[in-house]
């Protein structure tokens, strides 16, 4: 194993180039979904010899130690690497999925494991089976809790761009909207309707705090929605005040001279000189200067 930095590179058999080699792409960068360690997932059936990890009879008592190895092949360490302290291992531990008495499950931020608990028989075991079953829902639940992730990587990015630009409606519009598409496309509590994999996703989620993070964009994202909408009020108030400023004057004016009959030319410029006076002395008013105030706020949304 090479080191470098906070990443780390498998060599030999098990490089990740090498091992997924006409299956899979392997990618790397620097972008939001870019992580410096690959998410493993380990399947462990133990042998008879392997004591430590297999329960005493189909309704026997689970040894602490099988729990240990499930954190060991979940978070790719052993307690030279990582010791898990003992205040904190209760905690670490208790979030062990049982899927049956004979084997159990542990999600972890960068691993995931499942490890058995009575012996492999060899050929035509139940291992096989739950082999079957780690790879494809169980894996379907690790997976959507990834994209889960992901999204709300990116959608954390947004909030903390949204001051980046000048056009602040039409930001907060699109992360509304891509709120909303995460939400009914990614966003799910459940996989199936019943069984392990709802609990391995909602572990997933725990261990990235996806509910959490995801209920402060929310917050946030309404935080922003409600500026906006405050400051087009203020600009429809001011757009409303200016026509009010503008046309009352001239409205009197007009209504004057038509109720006296008045069709003099001079009288009309006079009507419209005298309104546009009195339009200047209204704006200069502590309400007109509120009013243009208020547009010029609203014309930098």
């Amino acid at each position: 194993m090479i080191t470098d930095g906070d990443a780390v590179t498998l060599t030999g058999p098990l490089d990740f180039g090498e091992l997924l080699a006409g299956v899979a792409e392997v990618t790397s960068g620097t972008g939001t979904f870019a992580i410096a360690r690959p998410y493993t997932i380990a399947f462990l059936t133990p042998e008879a010899e392997h004591t430590p990890a297999l329960r005493a009879g189909h309704e026997g008592p689970l040894p602490a130690t099988a729990d240990r190895w499930l954190w060991q092949l979940a978070s790719r360490s052993n307690p030279a690497d990582f010791p898990l302290a003992p205040e904190t291992a209760a905690a670490e531990l208790g979030g062990a999925v049982r899927i049956s008495a004979d084997w159990s499950a542990l999600v972890l931020r960068q691993g995931a494991a499942f490890l058995g608990h009575r012996a492999d028989a060899g050929d035509g075991d139940f291992y096989a089976f739950g082999a079957l079953h780690s790879r494809t829902v169980y894996l379907d639940a690790l997976l959507l809790g990834s994209l889960q992730r992901d999204h709300i990587d990116e959608l954390t990015d947004e909030l903390s761009d949204v001051f980046d630009t000048t056009q602040l409606a039409r930001r907060v519009a699109t992360l509304e909207r891509n709120i909303a598409v995460f939400r009914s496309t990614y966003w799910r509590q459940h996989l199936t309707a019943h069984g392990p994999a709802n609990e391995l996703l909602l572990a997933f989620q725990q261990q990235h705090r996806l509910p959490d993070r995801f209920g402060e964009i929310l917050a946030e994202a309404a935080d922003y929605s409600r500026l906006v909408q405050t400051q087009e009020s203020q600009q429809i108030s001011g757009a409303l005040g200016i026509l009010t400023v503008l046309g009352l004057p001239l409205g009197t004016a007009l209504g004057i001279l038509q109720v006296i009959g008045d069709e003099s030319l001079l009288h009309l410029l006079v009507a419209l000189g005298l309104s546009v006076a009195a339009t200047a002395t209204a704006l200069a008013t502590p309400y007109g200067r509120l009013v243009l105030s208020s547009l010029r706020r609203g014309s930098r949304l």
